[in-house]
This record gives C-alpha cells, sequence and structure tokens, in this order.
C-alpha cells in the first residue's frame, strides 16, 4: 500500500494556510492603503496650501502697493494671471481666486487677455457660501466636488487674501484626486503584487513542507489501521521530533505493539483452550463410550469414572476461571466482605491438595510459625487467590521439593507469600506472569494443566481489593509469589 503525498485532510490544510497568508496580506495592503491614502493628503494638503498662502501673500503685497481695499478692479490682470499660471506648473495644480461671493476674479487662463477678460471654465464655478466661510476662518481642504461645480472629486485648499478692511478675497489650489492618486496607487500596487507574489512563491514551498511533515504521521496512522483491521500488526508509524505529533506517534506504535501482543496472546489463548477443552472431553467421551459398550470390564468401571468425574471438574474449573475473568473486566464482580483468619484458610486450602503433595513428596514449611491474621475482606475470592497459587507452586514444584508459607500483618495491611523450590522463572517471563492467558512454562503447556488464566484473576482479585501481588525468583533456587490486601475493606 503506498502512502498519497496528497488527500483531503493534505488538501484542506495547504488551502487554509494560502487563506490565512492572503488575507492577511490583504488586511496589511488595506492597511497600507489607508496609511498612504492619508499621508498622500496630507503631503498635497501642505503643498497646494503653500502655494495658496504664498498667492495670498502676493495679493496682499499688490492690494498696499496699489493703495486699493479692493483688488478685482484695480490690480492688472496679467500680473495675478502670471503668478497664478507659474505656480500651476510648477505645483501641477489649478489655482484660482475668488471674492466673497464666491465668484472667481482671477486665474491662470486670464493671462494676456484685459483686465474685463473672461474665462470660460473658471466664470461657471460658484464657491458655495459655506466653503467661504470657512476659508475665512483660517483655511480649508476637503476631497470634494464644491457642490459639482467640478465634475470630478478633487482636493481642495483655501486660503483667505486679507487687507487692511478685511478679507479681500479667497485663493483656491485644486488638484485631481484620480490622475494623481490613482498612479501613485497604481505604482504602490505593483510593488505590492511583486511582493505579494514573491511572499506567496516562497510560502508555497514552507507551507507544503510543512503541512506534509504534519501530516504524514496522520496518513500514515490512517494506512496503519487498515492494516491493523487485516490483522497486520507489523506496520509502524515513523517517529520523528519531540513535539506533540510524535508523541501520538509514539503512543500509536505503543499501541499497535499491545494490539500485536494481544492478538499474540488471543491466538496462543484459542489453542490452549481448545486443547484443555478437547483433551478432557476426549477422555471423558472415550471411557463413557467404554463403559457403555462393555470395553470396560465392570470391576474396572469405578476407576475410570472417578477420572471421569475429575475431567469434569477440571472443565468447570476453566469455564468458572472464564467467567471469573469475565465478570472482572466487566466490573460486574462485587465484594463481599467479612471478617475470617486468612492463615486458616491457607491451612484449609492445603488440605484439598493432600494428595497432590504426597505424590511428589513435597515439603511443607512454615505452617507452624505462621501467625493468625484476621482480614476484612471477600474470603471467597481471597481462598481463590490462595487455591491457584498453591496450585501453581504444587505443578511446578520438583519432587521431593517444598513450598513455604509466610504471614504477617502490620497496622493497616495483611501480607501472605508462598515460595516453591524449582527451576525458577526468567526476569523477562516475570515481567508477563500476570498477564491474561500467559503460561510459565509453555515448553510443558500440554503437561501442565490451565488456560494461563490463575494468575492473571489473582491480579484482578487482589487489586480489586485495594492490594498488590507480585512475583520474584532466582532461576534454579525457587519461585515466590507474595501479595498483601488492607486489613478492612
Amino acid at each position: 500500500m503506498k502512502i498519497k503525498k496528497g488527500g483531503k485532510l493534505f488538501r484542506k490544510y495547504l488551502i487554509n494556510m494560502f487563506a490565512l497568508i492572503i488575507i492577511g496580506l490583504s488586511i496589511m495592503s488595506i492597511l497600507f492603503l489607508a496609511i498612504e491614502t492619508t499621508r498622500w493628503k496630507d503631503e498635497q494638503t501642505k503643498i497646494l496650501t503653500n502655494n495658496t498662502e504664498v498667492v495670498a501673500d502676493s495679493i496682499e503685497d499688490l492690494i498696499h502697493t496699489y493703495a486699493s481695499s479692493s483688488f478685482s478692479g484695480s490690480i492688472p490682470v496679467f500680473v495675478v494671471s502670471n503668478t497664478l499660471d507659474a505656480l500651476c506648473t510648477s505645483g501641477e495644480c489649478d489655482i484660482f481666486i475668488s471674492d466673497m461671493d464666491g465668484k472667481v476674479i482671477f486665474c491662470r487662463e486670464m493671462a494676456g487677455q484685459n483686465q474685463k477678460g473672461r474665462c470660460l471654465i473658471h466664470s461657471q464655478y460658484k464657491i458655495p457660501e459655506t466653503v467661504i466661510e470657512e476659508a475665512c476662518k483660517g483655511g480649508y481642504n476637503e476631497m470634494t466636488t464644491l457642490e459639482k461645480n467640478f465634475t470630478i472629486q478633487k482636493l481642495v485648499v483655501a486660503s483667505p487674501i486679507n487687507s487692511e478692511t478685511g478679507t479681500a478675497g479667497i485663493v483656491f489650489a485644486t488638484k485631481p484626486v484620480v490622475d494623481t492618486w490613482g498612479a501613485y496607487v497604481s505604482q504602490i500596487a505593483k510593488i505590492m503584487l511583486a511582493a505579494a507574489a514573491i511572499t506567496l512563491f516562497i510560502s508555497f514551498f514552507i507551507i507544503y513542507g510543512m503541512v506534509y511533515r504534519i501530516t504524514k504521521p496522520l496518513r500514515q496512522m490512517s494506512k496503519a489501521t487498515k492494516l491493523y483491521a487485516q490483522g497486520d500488526f507489523s506496520y509502524k508509524v515513523t517517529v520523528k521530533g519531540d513535539d506533540e505529533m510524535a508523541e501520538l506517534a509514539k503512543a500509536f506504535n505503543k499501541m499497535a505493539s499491545s494490539l500485536a501482543a494481544l492478538e499474540s496472546t488471543r491466538r496462543s489463548f484459542v489453542a490452549n483452550v481448545s486443547h484443555e477443552l478437547k483433551t478432557p472431553m476426549t477422555t471423558i467421551g472415550g471411557f463413557i463410550d467404554g463403559v457403555l459398550d462393555g470395553t470396560i470390564p465392570p470391576e474396572k468401571e469405578k476407576h475410570y469414572l472417578k477420572i471421569v468425574s475429575d475431567e469434569v471438574k477440571r472443565l468447570a474449573r476453566l469455564v468458572t476461571a472464564m467467567l471469573n475473568m469475565t465478570k472482572l473486566e466487566a466490573g460486574e464482580m462485587q465484594l463481599n466482605p467479612k471478617e475470617f483468619d486468612i492463615s486458616q484458610d491457607i491451612f484449609n486450602t492445603l488440605l484439598t491438595f493432600e494428595k497432590s503433595i504426597n505424590s511428589k513428596s513435597i515439603e511443607i514449611l512454615g505452617l507452624d510459625t505462621m501467625s493468625s491474621v484476621i482480614v476484612n475482606a471477600d474470603e471467597d475470592m481471597i481462598m481463590q487467590v490462595i487455591y491457584n497459587l498453591i496450585d501453581n507452586a504444587i505443578k511446578f514444584t520438583p519432587e521431593s521439593g517444598y513450598i513455604q508459607f509466610k504471614t504477617f500483618s502490620d497496622s493497616s495491611k495483611a501480607y501472605v507469600s508462598i515460595r516453591n523450590s524449582g527451576d525458577g522463572v526468567s526476569t523477562e517471563e516475570l515481567e508477563k506472569i500476570f498477564e491474561r492467558f500467559y503460561k510459565i512454562d509453555k515448553s510443558r503447556s500440554y503437561d501442565v494443566k490451565g488456560a494461563g488464566l490463575g494468575l492473571y484473576l489473582c491480579k484482578n482479585i487482589i487489586t480489586h481489593h485495594g492490594g498488590e501481588i507480585k512475583a520474584d525468583s532466582v532461576r534454579g533456587e525457587y519461585t515466590e509469589f507474595s501479595f498483601w490486601i488492607p486489613l478492612k475493606q
């Protein structure tokens, strides 16, 4: 199965990242244009204001020179028009002068005409009274059409012409917004588009690599889950770095290993249980058929019926262990605590194994030194633990070996240990000894009865009581199981 470089999540991340970059660039461009618009207006306003003030100062000097309170009829037109023409050319703007009634009386087009000449363009203007009033107060600047005096929007700046008798007129300087600002914006836009194109080009490779790296473990996990669903747990997710994604990949691989181990254990369990069920059932069926068809003589029927009984009990124990395991894992097994002597229960359980102990000449140690330990717990469950541990010890104790018991308590806990001589258990096996379905001695799994549930049940029962169980062993010497439970539940 080949991992695709693309994929829905990859494309989604890539598109979203690019969308964020484009949105960011757009917002930045809008803010930049807004700032530049304000700066452009301030700069142009300053230039036009300077021009209007120059004209106003010049007219004021002319009024003083010609000793006139009004300049509309006494000051030569060509003098004013030439001044306006020179300023209009240098400032790339239109400058004209109106009287206090809003009528244009001087403009650059009047240059070379007589005093009574009229400009076909500016003579049509009628400056609003509100603009005149605002200009008289100290100045005026706006982007406007002056109440449709202009066909397009212009930046308009006005300054008053003062005389000894008051304001003699208003100097206006205008500049088209579209022509000037449009060219300026066009130049800025070209620069910003070039910068954005370079940014997006570089960002594409950076984001592509970053998104690919982020989503790669997820794509691998997607592939892994499909393989796991088919029962193949060999595939592992590549782990790089130490970030959250790497931690997720490690956890995923750990889960895969656990699933692989569980699957292996499950298969082993099925094989073991199949064997454990098949062997006694075959034995039972064979002996019963022998009794029924007369193959087994009447005098030996009791002997073989005893074997059948033992095999039936063995099946019952196996089924009971599986049912208890299911109840414990489902949390359905409730404690029924009561006070009892755990040392006495150990002694009573040992009596049930008297035949097995005697047949192997096993020496029992520690019973004479055990003290009475009263606990408050579920006696049936604790008896199951003791039974499983003693049964396990007898199975793996060699001929003429020993089993040693110890019980004691402190202010809050009761302690029990069961040690048996024998080959011992390796460190690797000790780590798995309480796992479900695990059999300690696989080489003898067909000789030793059980499906690997006894120790698993012991651990769950002790944990259910709030205690702890552990195993210790020295190869070639002994194996010891010990546990503690609270004195009171």
